[in-house]
């Protein structure tokens, strides 16, 4: 995870002398346990908390969060060489505990190698999250850099948290029939939307770096412009999407919808980074929770029909 590692922080190879180190890392979060494992975990999430400081871009080249699947992402400072961070996810017990390797590389070299575990814990509307990182810098000693890279990056991650939304509904259907209902361009604008709304769209294309421009008509004929720009498409697993306000107007959260298969059914997460906790305060105080349930209910309703 390139949120491991501050390349600021870096200095000169010297020798072997501090170039392992255990270390660990403690926050205590404003979310729910699941909403900070997704926080955690989810690609779309983890792009938004992952830059230690704003003067570090993190560019995301692939991201498979699943046992086995591996993330690669390119760490970039003004002036320095690149850092590549391969992460490869070894264990992942979802609101408990995970395990993954990270090697950083620059230039055609290796510059570290750690294993890190993130232990979670919580109830209510708190939780914990604890890491350890088990370090071997290669190239020069990298304590501080991951130092200063994790603490930031953890940071970020407590405050990203505390503003991400989650939804989750088991729906009885297989995978690839919840998928098509989703990504279809005939069958999306059909359920889109709590109860009692419907939506009129302007333009469509649900691939990546595409678009949906719609409508939302409330029950007193009320009219919400939306904008959805989709960055990502996995079939049958993931999307991510951005949500703007208006026909391209300003970012108010990045989103993702993920679908899993469990025991025939089909569990679909929908998740909101907000581009600020008052963004998101006032999307709770107005029940955006109830009515994304809604929404997947709809979904649900709209499978069951078909």
């Amino acid at each position: 995870m390139t949120s491991n590692f501050n390349p600021d922080a870096m200095p000169a190879a010297r020798g072997a002398e501090g170039r392992f180190a255990t270390l660990t890392f403690e926050r205590e979060v404003a979310a729910p346990l699941p909403t900070l494992w997704q926080a955690w975990t989810a690609p779309a999430a983890r792009a938004v908390w992952s830059a230690p400081t704003p003067s570090v871009t993190v560019e995301f080249l692939e991201a498979d969060t699943r046992v086995g699947g591996r993330e690669v992402s390119l760490c970039k400072v003004e002036g320095q060489p690149d850092i590549c961070c391969e992460c490869g996810w070894l264990a992942l017990q979802p609101g408990q505990r995970s395990v993954n390797y990270e090697v950083l590389a620059s230039e055609g070299a290796t510059l570290s190698a750690a294993l890190v575990t993130a232990d979670f814990s919580g109830a209510g509307e708190r939780s914990r999250l604890v890491v350890t990182v088990q370090l071997s810098a290669l190239a020069a000693d990298m304590e501080a850099g991951y130092r200063q890279g994790f603490g930031a990056g953890l940071d970020n991650l407590a405050g990203v948290a505390a503003r991400t939304m989650v939804l989750e509904r088991v729906i009885r259907a297989p995978r690839s029939i919840v998928w098509n209902t989703w990504m279809n361009p005939e069958t999306l604008p059909r359920w889109w939307g709590p109860d009692g709304f419907s939506c009129r769209t302007k333009r469509i294309d649900l691939r990546a770096d595409g678009e949906w421009v719609f409508d939302m008509i409330g029950p007193d004929g009320t009219v919400f412009t939306n904008h959805h720009r989709y960055h990502e498409v996995r079939p049958e697993e993931r999307i991510g999407y951005a949500l703007l306000w208006g026909e391209n107007g300003p970012k108010h959260a990045d989103a993702w919808a993920s679908f899993e298969d469990e025991g025939g059914a089909t569990r679909v997460t929908l998740g909101m980074v907000f581009s600020t906790e008052a963004e998101f305060q006032t999307a709770k105080g107005f029940g955006a929770v109830e009515l994304g349930q809604q929404t997947l209910g709809k979904l649900e309703r709209f499978i069951e029909t078909r």
